[in-house]
């Protein structure tokens, strides 16, 4: 079988060892929300009872779809959209949905990373500028009137839009370095204003670091991921050692974990669980279906989404012992109950714990550490996404990118429109955390998220056929997953994902909530849109269709379906070719072990691809 390929077009790559595949997905799925929203929700829950409906849902929902989404990738040695043509074409719309929504969180999600460098940059001063009132952003100088004023008129507008607690004092310098020197925050969205540079230029930082991880593809991220994936956990652990040292720890993580059961009963409980997975396992969003495509096809990927999903998990949970130690100090240093301070998002990350580490000894080392820590666990997931954009995109023209220095172009691209249209989230004066959480909200996560849960579910489960896809999981690891997880994707996930609601937390003028449907629109629509296109194109009678759009015939990267010949480096072990002609025969080469020949049919068969 004659190598067709063009001479300079590069190989697509595979993870350099099995330790950089668990490192860079546990980058990718233990992010901000591990710390800053799961230790929130478990003490507004209930405390200890919030792990019985958090359980649940992790092994109702978040292991079966982080599992599916892995091995998908895994079976196709695909994209996030072209695994979905390769499987079932009718439902390839969801790839362009889940990197459009990629798209918009690449440009959401970095402005966190911005802050983060503003304040580590800003911990580096003599004395913490959120630690006293003599700059000249506070009350009383030429800069802080306005704010102070508005604040003091409804100090609660200011700050509902991030569920912050109003503190006894409206006016604390720590409130005022955010939302005078860092946002210079307005009365809403409908405020626009110039770009603050410096803001600007910790986001021009965060692009470029992003750049150089993904710039090689796979082999510069699973390097990368050596170091933003482990020493986040170094300064976890520093933190917490510092925490639960410090007196009124003790009070904080109890009233983290104290269990109220009662709290069970509520629905919105169930529904903080649910949404909280979803959140932070980066379901539906092609990221999983990207980096387990790079793996060898007979990685255990059902160990490894059982693992990863466990330490997602239990990284929230001790995180919750690091932020809630600190919480407690800062509680006993104010004379006031905790629940005073306890927030969540934003607010714990720029408001609550650098008040807290500013009344500590040598506060100026703690608040370094503490945003080194921020920072490491946004990036790489902040840098997955776009490798996961990228590699879906290089999948659907792979001849076109692989070739000379065409994808790092295409990367340097992709990093400067995102940074231009980021620009509009770090406004002066107005508007621009208004904007990130209507992002956040109706593109980023919520309804949008569970809409493409529900469509794999269906698509897997009922389309494709469960039991199909459990025989390509088998052929892969050699057993098959528990049934639980099949029963997951047939039933429980669409109920669940059904049911559940999430609403934002600020209100919005009308045609903001416009804008935000609209962008939410503008990826789900694609799902759709996709289906009538290809069913238009199809040729022949009604059931050659269904069967063409549905995908009944079966394939993978080693079938190639709707290609002739496919081919795949198997770096030291030499180059495969798949020929798929009438003859249906399958030439191996495998290096030292010589060429076997096989019957395609017996070897499709074997792994349950195919009838027959």
């Amino acid at each position: 079988a004659p190598d067709t390929r063009l001479p300079d077009t590069e190989p697509r790559g595979q993870w350099g060892n099995k330790l950089e595949f668990m490192m860079t997905v546990a980058g990718a799925i233990i992010g901000l929300g591990n710390v800053w929203r799961f230790p929130y929700l478990c003490y507004k829950n209930g405390g200890g009872a919030f792990f019985i409906p958090y359980v649940v849902f992790l092994f109702t929902c978040g292991i079966p779809l982080f599992l599916l989404e892995t091995a998908l990738g895994q079976f196709t040695s695909q994209g996030g959209i072209t695994c979905w043509r390769s499987i079932c074409p009718l439902f390839e719309g969801m790839g362009y949905a889940s990197q459009l929504i990629v798209f918009y969180g690449a440009i959401t999600y970095i402005i966190i990373l911005a802050w983060s460098f503003f304040y580590l940059f800003s911990s580096f001063s003599p004395e913490l500028p959120w630690a006293s009132c003599g700059n000249y952003w506070n009350t009383g100088t030429s800069a802080g009137p306005r704010w102070a004023a508005r604040g003091a008129a409804d100090p609660e507008r200011m700050l509902e839009m991030s569920n912050w607690t109003v503190p006894p004092n409206a006016t604390l310098p720590v409130m005022e370095f955010w939302n005078g020197r860092v946002l210079n925050i307005s009365g809403g969205i409908e405020e626009p204003g110039s770009v603050r540079w410096e803001l600007a230029l910790c986001l021009l930082l965060s692009w470029t670091i992003c750049y150089f991880c993904v710039w090689k593809g796979v082999r510069s991220t699973g390097k990368a991921s050596y170091f933003t994936a482990t020493f986040p956990y170094v300064m976890l652990v520093v933190l917490l050692v510092r925490g639960v040292t410090l007196p009124g720890a003790l009070d904080g993580i109890v009233f983290y974990l104290y269990p109220n059961p009662s709290r069970l009963a509520d629905p919105q409980v169930w529904m903080d669980a649910g949404t909280q997975i979803f959140y932070s396992y980066a379901i539906c969003l092609g990221y999983l279906t990207s980096l387990g495509s790079y793996n060898k096809y007979n990685n255990d990927c059902y160990k490894d989404s059982f693992y990863l999903c466990l330490l997602n998990s239990g990284t929230s949970f001790v995180a919750g012992f690091a932020i809630f130690s600190v919480l407690g100090f800062m509680a006993r240093e104010q004379g006031v109950d905790i629940s005073q301070v306890a927030q969540s998002g934003p607010g714990l990350a720029f408001i609550a714990y650098p008040r807290a580490v500013a009344k500590m000894p040598v506060p100026q080392l703690w608040a370094v550490c503490f945003f080194i820590m921020i920072i490491l666990l946004g990036i790489d997931s902040q840098f997955v996404g776009v490798e996961s954009l990228m590699t879906s995109v290089t999948d659907m023209f792979p001849t076109l990118i692989r070739r000379g220095y065409r994808r790092e172009l295409l990367l340097l691209l992709l990093c400067s429109v995102c940074f231009l249209l980021g620009l509009l989230l770090v406004t002066q004066v107005r508007g621009g955390l208004y904007l990130l959480q209507l992002f956040d909200h109706y593109v980023c996560s919520g309804a949008t998220l569970l809409f493409l849960s529900i469509c794999q579910s269906i698509c897997i489960g009922w389309v494709y056929g469960a039991d199909r896809f459990y025989g390509n999981i088998e052929n892969m690891i050699g057993y098959r997953p528990r049934a639980l997880v099949k029963y997951c994707w047939l039933y429980l996930i669409p109920v669940i994902c059904t049911v559940s609601d999430v609403r934002p937390s600020y209100s919005y003028p009308g045609w903001a909530y416009a804008l935000g449907w609209f962008l939410a629109v503008s990826s789900l629509s694609l799902i759709p849109l996709t289906m009538l296109y290809k069913v238009a194109r199809a040729q022949g009678t009604l059931c050659q269709v269904g069967t063409s759009c549905c995908g009944q015939r079966g394939c993978s990267e080693q079938d190639a379906a709707h290609i002739g010949t496919c081919w795949d480096t198997l770096g030291q072990n030499g180059t495969q070719w798949v020929m798929l002609g009438h003859a249906g025969t399958q030439w191996d080469t495998l290096g030292h072990s010589g060429t076997r020949w096989a019957p395609l049919r017996k070897q499709r068969a074997a792994r349950g691809d195919c009838d027959g």
